[in-house]
C-alpha cells in the first residue's frame, strides 16, 4: 500500500474533520507537483470503505485528468468499484466512484443517480455565478441528494475578475491549505525555480482588457513580431546553456508557430502544439517532448493544467497575462523533480513575475468591484495637475510625460522564488497571550517573538484555535507543532506556560501585504516536559 506523505496525509485529515464539523463545502489547496491525484485517490478509498454506501463523482473538464486520476485511484486500489463517464475517454461507465468530464455528464444528473460526495479537479474553473455546466449539475445532484457535499481541489484557488474562490457567490465555503511550495522544496519534493532579468521586456501598454484578461487578438498582435521573435529566441539560445528540455508560452497560435520557426532556423530541434493540432500529432509530439527527441516546445493556451513532463527545465513565458491563476500554472511546469536532479530556469519576457510577484506569495486578483475606489494617478511635475495614470500629456497644461519611475521591487535572478523577500531573524525571547479577533470577535492565541536586536519591532503570530472551520483546524494543529517542539505533552490552557518555554534561536518569514507569515520555527532540542492540563 502507497505511504502518503505526511501534508498528504493532513490534506485528508484536514477534509474529513472539516466535512464531519462544518457545513459548506471545502477548498483543498494543493501546490502542482504536490500529487493532487493521490490525495483524491485516497480519498475517494476511505470514504467507500468507512462509509459503504458513499457513491462520489469525481470532475474535471480534462481528459488528461480523468485518466491520470483514474490510473492512480486503481493503483491505490486495484479493485475500486471505479467507472469512468467521458466522451473524450472514449467510455460511458457508472460505478460507486465515477470519473466524469463535466462537458459530458452536464446534463445526465438523473442517469448519474444519488451522490453523496462531489469532487471537482481544477475547480478554480467553476463560475462564482449560479451559472454554467457545474453549477447546474451539481444544483440538480443537490435536488436528488440535498446532504450532497462538494469537495474541491486546485493549486490557485483564485479567480481573475472575482477574487478567491470562497469570495460569494462562489461555491466553496473554505480553503485547506496544508503546505506551501516553499515547504516542498525545503522538504526535496518539488524542484526549485530560477529567474533571469531578461533583456527583452514585451510591451502591452496599447493592449486593451477584457474581463480583467488582455484581449487575445490585440495581445498576440502587440507581441508577435519579428524583433520581439528574433530577439527573445536569441536570448533563450544563448541562456539556455546545457538545459535540454524547454517548453515556451505563447499569446496565440500564429505566435506559437512563429516562435517554432525561428528556433528551428537557428538549429533548434522544436515543435508546436495548439488547439488546432490533430490530436495524434499532438499526442505523438508531447511523446517526443517527454522522451527528450525534441528540445523546444512552443504553445497557445494548451499546456498548463493537466499536462505533465517532469525533466522541463527551462520555461520561457512569452504570453503576459493578467491572471495569477495562468502565470502559476504556467510556471508549475517546471516545479516536478528532474531526473537529473537539476532546477528549472524562467524566462519571463512577458513580465509576469515582476506583475504577481513571486511564487510563494503571489498576488491574488481582487473580487469584482471591490477596489480601493480610488482611481491611479500621477501629479504633473510642471503644474502640479492631478492626471490620470495612463495619461500620456497633462490636460492641463500639455505636459509630455516621460518614462515611469522604476516599479518598487526590480527583478533580480532568483525574484520568482521570492527568496530575497523572505527574512530569518534570531529570538530573544517570546510572549503569548489570548486576544480577541477584531473580524470575528472570537478569541485567539497570539506568540510574539521578540528578535535579538535593539530596536527590532515584534513578529506577531495568530493562531485561531477557537475559530470554526479550517482556521480553527490549522491553528490548533500548529500549536501543538509547537509544543511538540518545546517539549509539553499536552497544550497548556495558561499561556504563561508556554512564555517560560524556550523560545525559537530564529524564525524565518515573509511579508503577506501588511502582516507577517511565519514560514519555520528553529527550536532548541529539549527533554518533553510533561503537564497535567487539559488541551484545547
Amino acid at each position: 500500500m502507497l505511504t502518503l506523505r505526511p501534508y498528504q496525509r493532513d490534506s485528508i485529515d484536514f477534509t474529513w474533520e472539516y466535512i464531519r464539523k462544518y457545513p459548506g463545502n471545502p477548498c483543498v489547496v494543493l501546490p502542482t507537483g504536490a500529487g493532487k491525484s493521490i490525495v483524491i485517490a485516497e480519498l475517494c478509498r476511505e470514504a467507500i470503505q468507512n462509509w459503504p454506501d458513499t457513491r462520489i463523482l469525481m470532475l474535471t473538464s480534462r481528459k488528461e485528468l480523468i485518466i491520470q486520476n483514474a490510473q492512480k485511484m486503481l493503483t491505490i486500489w486495484p479493485n475500486a468499484p471505479l467507472g469512468i463517464f467521458s466522451a473524450s475517454v472514449g467510455k460511458r461507465e457508472i460505478d460507486r466512484i465515477t470519473f466524469a468530464g463535466i462537458q459530458t455528464v452536464r446534463n445526465k444528473a438523473l442517469e448519474l443517480g444519488m451522490r453523496d460526495l462531489v469532487l471537482i479537479d481544477e475547480c478554480h474553473e467553476i463560475a462564482a455565478e449560479e451559472t454554467g455546466a457545474y453549477r447546474t449539475l451539481i444544483g440538480e445532484l443537490k435536488a436528488i441528494n440535498p446532504t450532497l457535499r462538494v469537495i474541491g481541489f486546485t493549486a490557485t484557488p483564485y479567480r481573475l475578475g472575482h477574487g478567491m474562490i470562497t469570495d460569494k457567490p462562489a461555491l466553496f465555503d473554505e480553503l485547506i491549505e496544508p503546505v506551501t511550495i516553499k515547504q516542498l522544496m525545503d522538504a526535496g519534493f518539488l524542484a526549485r525555480l530560477t529567474s533571469k532579468h531578461t533583456g527583452l521586456k514585451l510591451n502591452t501598454d496599447d493592449v486593451h482588457k477584457r474581463g480583467g484578461e488582455y484581449i487575445e487578438s490585440e495581445l498576440q498582435a502587440a507581441v508577435d513580431t519579428d524583433y520581439n521573435t528574433t530577439q527573445a529566441v536569441e536570448e533563450t539560445i544563448r541562456r539556455a546553456g546545457e538545459r535540454k528540455s524547454w517548453l515556451f508560452f505563447c499569446a496565440g497560435v500564429e505566435h506559437a508557430q512563429h516562435v517554432r520557426d525561428e528556433l528551428i532556423n537557428r538549429g533548434i530541434n522544436a515543435a508546436c502544439v495548439t488547439g488546432n493540432t490533430p490530436k495524434t500529432e499532438r499526442d505523438s509530439i508531447i511523446k517526443q517532448f517527454r522522451a527528450g527527441e525534441i528540445t523546444a516546445l512552443t504553445n497557445a493556451n494548451i499546456l498548463t493544467t493537466g499536462f505533465d513532463a517532469p525533466d522541463i527545465d527551462l520555461i520561457v513565458m512569452l504570453r503576459p497575462t493578467m491572471s495569477p491563476g495562468l502565470y502559476m500554472q504556467m510556471v508549475g511546469r517546471g516545479l516536478r523533480l528532474k531526473s537529473h536532479g537539476g532546477d528549472c530556469m524562467v524566462l519571463d519576457f512577458a513580465g509576469n513575475v515582476e506583475l504577481h510577484g513571486p511564487i510563494i506569495s503571489v498576488k491574488s486578483p481582487k473580487q469584482k468591484g471591490k477596489g480601493d475606489g480610488i482611481a491611479p494617478s500621477k501629479i504633473c511635475p510642471d503644474c502640479d495637475e492631478i492626471c490620470a495614470m495612463s495619461a500620456r500629456n497633462c490636460p492641463a497644461c500639455g505636459h509630455v510625460f516621460t518614462k515611469e519611475e522604476e516599479k518598487k521591487w526590480k527583478l533580480h535572478d532568483d525574484d520568482i522564488m521570492g527568496e530575497d523577500r523572505i527574512k530569518t531573524v534570531c529570538i530573544a525571547y517570546w510572549k503569548w497571550s489570548v486576544e480577541l479577533s477584531k473580524k470575528s470577535g472570537k478569541e485567539m492565541i497570539v506568540c510574539r517573538y521578540y528578535p535579538d536586536g535593539i530596536g527590532e519591532q515584534p513578529i506577531a503570530e495568530y493562531f485561531c484555535v477557537y475559530h470554526d472551520g479550517f482556521a480553527g483546524i490549522k491553528g490548533r494543529k500548529a500549536i501543538k507543532e509547537i509544543c511538540d517542539a518545546i517539549g509539553f505533552d499536552t497544550i497548556p490552557n495558561d499561556t504563561k506556560e508556554l512564555d517560560r518555554a524556550p523560545c525559537p534561536l530564529s524564525l524565518k518569514y515573509v511579508m503577506d501585504g501588511k502582516f507577517p507569515r511565519v514560514l519555520a520555527r528553529d527550536f532548541p532540542p529539549v527533554e518533553p516536559k510533561y503537564l497535567d492540563v487539559v488541551p484545547f
